[in-house]
């Protein structure tokens, strides 16, 4: 019931509004007036016609002015034809350039009057203003009289396109041709302008020697060539006419009283008769197509009156235009109060509404007062419920939150040892994967055994690319993939991969197209690897999914931004639902378990990454997959070749073809010896069959064991597996690189990690080198042989302390050979000095500190010593005067005859020499 009264209210107050509004006075009738320019003569046609339509409650006047500019005033009345006015009036700048735009406002029936100037069109409905022409012959019979038939005349006319020009001219050249000695010298445009008129006078004062009038057809370019002339001190030769006769100040009326003007003819404005007329048109009345207003000269003689005249004119327009301001203060004041009655009105009935709204609510306060206490104790029931509810909705969004964080980390640590799981098939491939190599190197293998070793190679690699796959994968999850850009042309390299397909098409008898846009230059900057693995995986995913006798096409192609690669295979349909989650890692189709899940999410990460988009569409015909990468300008990229150091070299995990060389001559006992640390017992065995030709071999089965063998052996090399129990590779190398013993031998890590992370870790325990499994036996060889030769490059320079300390050696390196030559200086006079001796000084068995000299400097202990006491004694002989024998105790030599024999041996001539020689 209430609801009913407020609305009942409301339609009051609105009803209220409305008729407040309506009391105001609404625009019936809109007029949009273009005037051509801004001089004074349109601005009193302005006010006439703003003040004739005062008397019209339902007349709305706009007026814009295009000061002289014919595309300006174009645009003026195109605005007024858009808005929609009722009527039109304009004041044509150009005839010939005006028409076509006043024709299409009549021809959408807007009624036009034209005003002053007319155009080169009868397309208009009326005409207001006076008759040039007739003007013109006034001015020329004036002009005529005025000289007494007898004189020297120049015109200055108005703009030359318009018809009051035209008209005023042809006028005056009538008026003029009564009086044969009346000559008319020169004619010149002032475009209706003072400034211009004055320019135009001097052109013609300095043609015209005598002139005795000059007509001009407004008081304004009058008073531009009366300026000028008075400039050239001529003014008082001639007589000036103009046209107008305003009054004001500087304007025609006022130059004829101060003398500067002879005469000018009325021409007369015709605002209110325009508004007339045009209230006439828009009322549906009879009018006048023309209308043509009077005229008159006005001079010397009847200027004073018509002063008079205007000023008395000018008088009563104030007195208008004050009852004008009075009666829209008192209309307004009247609408004011009109607002303030209904106002009052509608607030008065907004109280009676409210005090019977306030009645009504009180009745019915006391029946909600009933209602809502039974209410509110179904309320307070229902939340005691709730309460209960939400307590047992918390306990369970805990649990799911625990739930969901068990199951991220499950799902984590399922990841982890999936990649684990994938680092491990590395090894097996290792000792499948060279030992094929090996066997197909072999020439004397042929007929059905080379081919079995062929499918053999074949799947291994298949696997070794699911394993490289699976990490791959592990690396897009952590964020760890790189780009390695570079020039890369899709045409060709897909031409190229698609013979690798070449036998899987023929055995399902697949019939294939490979089509590419002619003339198109497919070159873009990718990573030709990642690139291989995208046309792979969608080539394979084809040939695996197309039935025998099926299809499969691939095109590339080119649009503007992009180069486009569509892979359609026929037979195959995948569902919608499907086909927006195919791209997940580890969805497989309908629970398809023939692969992993995660090709297709490779490919996807690997498109993204050049900054490119793939999609799937599958219907009754087959499945096409669309792949499209941004065009790029490579024409200016200039590649850079980067080598990795010896020490940072990786194994690409595509096994290489190499032929097999193996040593045919035992190696010596004394030779080069390499510890192998792996916990998997084949490849110690295997890696032991590769090196065994060259090297002495040592072998252990985990990292504590090989650090042992290390520090009692001191090998040359050492290759160490990364994954192993116990103590991994990584942590072996950082023991083995701080022990004094071994931090000089070169370790080489093989690994099944293909993570950058864990090869950084490697490198920062000191590791020299990385190798991946499955490795190439060859580049192990090199790596191994590599890796002794730098060494041995490096032996002569350990006997020059200066040498030392340039070459790239480990600080404990250092710091031992200056220990060891520290020790020889300090104890170099006892002749029973040995090795045991300086082996326990050294903190070492004689075995390590002989292997440590000898991998460090090439020289055994004892050959040192030797050159060391013989150095000491070469600089006492050259710097002192002991004798031999004296020296020969000094650096430690047990007998003259000893030293001077190894003197000899090492400097070429014998002591006695030296000093024969240096005396």
């Amino acid at each position: 019931m209430r609801q009913h009264y407020f609305r009942a209210l409301l339609l009051l107050c609105i009803l209220c509004g409305v008729a407040a509004s309506c009391s105001r006075r609404e625009v019936r009738f809109r007029i949009g007036v273009s005037q051509c320019s801004d001089d004074e003569w349109r601005r009193q046609m302005n006010s006439e016609i703003i003040r004739e339509a005062r008397f019209y409650d339902d007349v709305q006047v706009e007026i814009r002015t295009s000061k002289d500019d014919n595309t300006w005033q174009e645009e003026d009345i195109r605005y007024f034809i858009n808005e929609g006015v009722d009527l039109l009036v304009v004041a044509p700048n150009e005839a010939r350039s005006i028409a076509p735009v006043i024709e299409e406002a009549y021809d959408r029936g807007i009624p036009v009057i034209l005003v002053d100037r007319k155009i080169f069109s009868d397309k208009y409905t009326a005409y207001v203003g006076a008759d040039n022409y007739a003007i013109g012959k006034e001015v020329g019979a004036y002009i005529g009289n005025l000289l007494h038939g007898k004189g020297n005349v120049v015109e200055i006319t108005g703009l030359s396109g318009s018809t009051s020009a035209m008209e005023r001219h042809e006028g005056f050249l009538s008026g003029i041709s009564a009086y044969p000695d009346v000559r008319l010298l020169g004619s010149e445009d002032g475009a209706w302008l003072h400034r211009q008129a004055g320019e135009k006078m001097e052109k013609l004062l300095d043609s015209f020697p005598r002139i005795d009038a000059v007509f001009a057809q407004n008081d304004r370019m009058a008073s531009g060539a009366y300026e000028a002339a008075l400039r050239k001190h001529r003014a008082g030769e001639m007589d000036f006419i103009g046209i107008d006769a305003l009054p004001g100040e500087r304007y025609g009326l006022e130059d004829i009283l101060a003398g500067r003007l002879t005469a000018s003819f009325i021409y007369p404005t015709g605002g209110d008769r325009v508004v007339q007329i045009a209230m006439d048109i828009l009322q549906g009345k009879e009018f006048p197509r023309e209308t043509i207003l009077g005229t008159s000269v006005v001079d010397s003689s009847n200027a004073p009156v018509m002063k008079m005249q205007t000023v008395h004119i000018s008088s009563l327009d104030g007195k208008i235009e004050l009852l004008n301001g009075e009666m829209s203060r008192f209309l307004a004041r009247y609408d004011t109060q009109q607002v303030v009655l209904y106002g009052s009105l509608s607030v008065l009935f907004l109280l009676v509404g409210l005090l019977v709204a306030v009645y009504l609510s009180l009745r019915a306060k006391n029946r909600l007062n009933r209602e809502l206490s039974m209410q509110k104790k179904k309320l307070e029931e229902q939340k005691t419920l709730l309460i209960q509810q939400k307590g047992q909705l918390e306990v369970q969004k805990s649990q799911l939150e625990q739930l969901s964080h068990e199951l991220e980390e499950a799902t984590h640590a399922k990841l982890v040892f999936f990649t684990n799981i994938s680092h491990d098939f590395r090894t097996p491939l290792t000792l499948i994967a060279d030992p094929i190599e090996q066997l197909l190197a072999n020439r004397n293998i042929d007929g059905q055994p080379r081919q079995l070793l062929g499918l053999m190679k074949k799947n291994v690699h298949i696997l070794l690319r699911l394993v490289n796959q699976i990490l791959d994968f592990r690396k897009v999850e952590n964020g760890r993939m790189e780009l390695h850009l570079e020039p890369f042309d899709l045409l060709d390299s897909f031409r190229g991969w698609n013979d690798s397909f070449r036998m899987a098409l023929l055995k399902k008898h697949i019939a294939f197209s490979f089509e590419a846009s002619p003339g198109t230059d497919f070159r873009m900057m990718a990573d030709a690897e990642k690139m291989e693995r995208i046309y792979f995986n969608l080539f394979s995913n084809a040939v695996k999914y197309t039935p025998e006798n099926g299809k499969i096409a691939i095109r590339l192609s080119m649009a503007e931004q992009n180069y486009g690669l569509s892979v359609f295979n026929s037979g195959s349909y995948i569902s919608s639902a499907d086909v927006e989650a195919i791209f997940e890692r580890f969805y497989q189709v309908g629970g398809h378990q023939a692969g992993t899940g995660i090709g297709l999410a490779l490919v996807r990460a690997f498109v993204e990454m050049h900054g490119g988009n793939i999609v799937a569409h599958s219907d009754g015909k087959g499945t096409t997959f669309t792949v499209t990468f941004p065009k790029q300008d490579v024409s200016q990229y200039h590649p850079t070749i980067v080598t990795l150091p010896a020490e940072e070299e990786e194994v690409s995990s595509t096994l290489i073809d190499t032929e097999v060389q193996t040593g045919e001559e035992a190696v010596e006992a004394d030779g080069p010896a390499v510890l192998v640390i792996d916990d998997n017992a084949d490849i110690r065995s295997y890696v032991r069959s590769l090196l065994s030709n060259e090297f002495r071999v040592l072998d252990a089965a985990n990292g504590a064991e090989g650090i042992r063998l290390a520090m009692k052996y001191v090998p040359d090399v050492i290759i160490s597996d990364v994954m192993m129990p116990g103590m991994d590779g990584v942590e072996c190398c950082r023991r083995l690189k701080s022990e004094l013993q071994t931090c000089h031998i070169p370790v080489i890590l093989l690994t099944a990690c293909s993570l950058d992370e864990q090869r950084i870790q490697g490198y920062d325990g000191g590791a020299d080198s990385y190798i991946s499994k499955p490795f190439n036996s060859q580049l192990l060889l090199s790596r191994v042989r590599n890796l002794i030769a730098n060494r041995c490059q490096l032996r002569q320079f350990f006997g020059d302390k200066q040498n030392i300390e340039k070459e790239a050696v480990s600080d404990l390196d250092k710091g031992f050979v200056s220990r060891f030559k520290a020790l020889v200086e300090e104890k170099m006079k006892d002749a029973e000095l040995n090795v045991e001796d300086l082996g326990r000084d050294m903190g070492m068995s004689r075995v390590q500190l002989y292997r440590k000299l000898k991998s460090l400097t090439n020289y055994s202990p004892n050959e040192l010593l030797r050159q060391m006491r013989l150095k000491k004694a070469a600089s006492l002989l050259a710097s002192s005067e002991m004798t031999v024998a004296e020296i020969a105790y000094e650096v430690g030599f047990s007998s003259p005859s000893y030293f001077a024999k190894c003197y000899k041996e090492q400097f070429g001539e014998s002591p006695t020499d030296f000093l024969k020689r240096r005396g």
